[in-house]
């Protein structure tokens, strides 16, 4: 199986942010470690991959007796080169994802190659159908080419262990090249059935959910596989068969599931507009008491204060929840500086921003406010209001702006 990661696609479905930090991107996934870099991306082996190689081995093991006798235990070793060799070709499909990718601009984190296969992490969505329809469709044209040449090596190479190698991987990579272009997500194939209709309606978020239906209808065809055995090939199932169609099927309808609900997330993004949801601000010398500024903010009926220099230079942004925590009776006595946050240049913002180009500039630097200034404006001039994280968390869970 080859799934590729957009950064954000399959992700945990909440609202854009509420000011509090995130923890950082761990360099690496917990259960794996680096073997090398392709195309300036870490090459990880997930340690599910050592539960696979220790199956093909002893799958293949009593045919590598058949065709080499005498091996012992040797035969075991024979089938986890067999192991390492076959993933090898999957890290050529991989590979050749990401080159792709790199080729159009988009970087690539890591190539992870786990039980069911490997993954490609792409951290940027493709902006274009074209582009999602040949990064994917080139990893099951490489498995494919890849079967084919060792298809084309089976007339030549002569009978024993390395015949059985070839032949492995010609049925093995055909296999992968056209079971991967099954339309469904989170295979490749998933992906072009989602180019395909970007392309005819415009609407990237109806191809990924058009694809992720797909997906879900895939996993329950291989649910129900076992069961066809008998009545389609004559052969009895075994629980080999339904735990591995268990497996298999699981994983697609989990990464169909979540494409799905990421495109129906994405989808409400657009109505996320930072001048639609500013509030009204108020500038206040940074010495001012705070019981003055909330006075003044509310005869002014601002929703936001901001400290400013004796130049007008914005240097603060007061935050609701330290004001509010501030009783009454000291409001006079402190400043209002006391009770804000300077002005990192994270925290001022475009109020033209929209969508997930808004949730982007939140994610950077979180914070519960953020100033707004007109495109051009800087320092004192062109600001148009304060964002409020809480007033677009609001906006996006009853999907207005």
């Amino acid at each position: 199986m080859c799934p590729h990661r957009y950064a954000g696609e399959v992700a945990d479905p909440e609202p854009p942010g509420d000011g509090r930090a995130t923890a950082a991107r761990p360099t690496r996934p917990p259960g794996t470690f680096k073997v090398g870099t392709i195309a300036g991306a870490d090459v990880l082996v997930s340690s599910s991959w050592f539960i696979v190689a220790a199956l093909i081995a002893v799958v293949i093991a009593p045919r590598v007796e058949q065709v080499e006798p005498g091996l012992g235990a040797l035969k075991y070793v024979a089938g986890l080169a067999f192991a390492v060799v076959l993933y090898l070709s999957v890290l050529l499909h991989e590979a050749s994802h990401a080159v792709m990718a790199q080729r159009y601009g988009y970087p690539i984190s890591s190539i992870t190659l786990h039980f069911l296969g490997g993954m490609t992490a792409i951290e940027a969505e493709t902006t274009k159908p074209k582009q999602e329809f040949v990064i994917a469709v080139v990893g099951p044209l490489t498995s494919l080419a890849v079967g084919a040449a060792a298809f084309g090596l089976w007339f030549v190479v002569p009978d024993g262990l390395l015949l059985l190698a070839v032949e492995g991987l010609a049925v093995a990579n055909l296999l992968v090249g056209v079971l991967n272009l099954v339309p469904g997500l989170p295979l490749d194939g998933g992906r072009v059935l989602k180019a395909a209709v970007w392309g005819a309606t415009k609407d990237q978020h109806r191809g990924t959910i058009a694809a992720g239906w797909g997906g879900r209808i895939t996993a329950v065809l291989v649910l129900l596989w076992p069961l066809a055995l008998e009545p389609l090939l004559g052969v009895q199932a075994e629980l080999l068969d339904f735990l591995l169609a268990f497996v298999v099927g699981l994983f697609l309808w989990t990464g169909a599931t979540a494409a799905i609900t990421s495109a129906r997330v994405r989808r409400r993004l657009p109505h996320l507009v930072a001048r639609d949801l500013a509030r009204r601000t108020l500038a206040v010398p940074e010495d001012l008491p705070l019981a003055e500024a909330v006075r003044r903010a509310q005869d002014a009926q601002a929703g936001s204060l901001v400290t400013v220099a004796a130049d007008g230079t914005p240097v603060g942004l007061v935050n609701e929840a330290a004001l509010l925590a501030t009783p009454e009776d000291r409001r006079p006595w402190v400043a209002t500086s006391t009770v804000a946050r300077t002005l990192e240049p994270g925290l001022r913002i475009s109020a033209g921003l929209a969508g997930e180009e808004l949730v982007r500039a939140i994610s950077r630097t979180p914070a519960t406010e953020y100033l707004l200034i007109e495109d051009g404006g800087v320092e004192g001039e062109g600001v148009y209001g304060v964002l409020v994280t809480a007033d677009v968390d609001r906006a996006f869970r009853e999907g207005r702006h």
